[in-house]
């Protein structure tokens, strides 16, 4: 193919993309049936729009029918996608919430929140994180938490909004973020069903130390929480911290520990 034809070809296939994209903003391709290219263009928008709403459902049901397609068909139109996955299509539209979609009549504050989380809901249901080679054979299921060092489940995922998002639905809208911000984790369980546990802060720091920090301990991560909020009763707060350990052991947020290394 000559470089002439190489791109009047490119240039076709862009017409039939702009199309497909925005039928109602563009032009028929020259020499295509307007027939074809409309149903090419559903076809598309509906396997897109299907595919949203059954991933973000609880978003889905704060739009009525028409507000939901003008969504979705602003993020069809405008927003390049970088991936042809479907099973990441979901993070191109929680970004285009997030840095491309200007504030519409019916949208709510927390819509970028409340779609990051329904992403990371199937996020850690499609995981393959915990086949990760070495993880499940230096992992003690039964070891010590406080003074070996801790495993935390890879398919785990700690967050923080500014939105309650586990909340969120029709009958809770929130209009206004509350005066805390609301930390979780989701994860899967050892039946491997999709769970989320509403955290306080001090657990929330717990789990970074020991992402960060895999040679660390339980007792030295608490320790350091002891230091950093200077807390009156440290004793008090290991034994604490023990138990939370143990919990989310049983959770499988935490698979169980490597020995420590010295």
């Amino acid at each position: 193919m000559s470089l002439e034809h190489l791109a009047g070809f490119q240039q076709q296939q862009m017409a039939f993309a702009a199309y497909i994209r925005n039928p109602e903003q563009c032009e028929v391709p020259a020499g295509i049936e307007q027939r074809r290219m409309s149903i090419y263009a559903e076809l598309f928008y509906n396997g897109m729009e299907d595919h949203l709403s059954r991933n973000f459902p609880v978003l889905r049901s704060l739009f009525n029918h028409d507000a939901w397609h003008r969504l979705v068909r602003d993020f069809f139109s405008r927003h390049p996608c970088k991936t042809a996955l479907f099973t990441q299509i979901g993070l191109e539209f929680v970004e285009y919430l997030q840095q491309e979609r200007t504030n519409q009549p019916g949208d709510w504050p927390f819509m970028p929140e409340l779609a990051h989380y329904e992403y990371v809901e199937l996020a850690v249901q499609i995981s393959n994180a915990d086949e990760q080679i070495g993880m499940r054979t230096e992992c003690d299921p039964n070891g010590d938490l406080l003074d070996a060092r801790p495993i935390l489940a890879p398919t785990a995922w700690n967050l923080s909004y500014q939105y309650p998002v586990h909340q969120i639905g029709p009958e809770y809208l929130p209009e206004v973020p509350p005066d805390q911000p609301t930390h979780l984790v989701v994860y899967r369980d050892r039946l491997d069903a999709v769970r989320f546990l509403n955290i306080n802060p001090i657990t929330q720091r717990l789990l970074i130390l020991l992402q960060e920090n895999p040679h660390m301990t339980g007792r030295d991560a608490l320790q350091g929480i002891v230091r950093e909020i200077q807390h009156p009763q440290p004793q008090h707060l290991i034994q604490a911290g023990a138990e939370l350990l143990a919990d989310l052991r049983e959770r499988n947020v935490i698979w169980g520990s490597r020995p420590h290394s010295g």
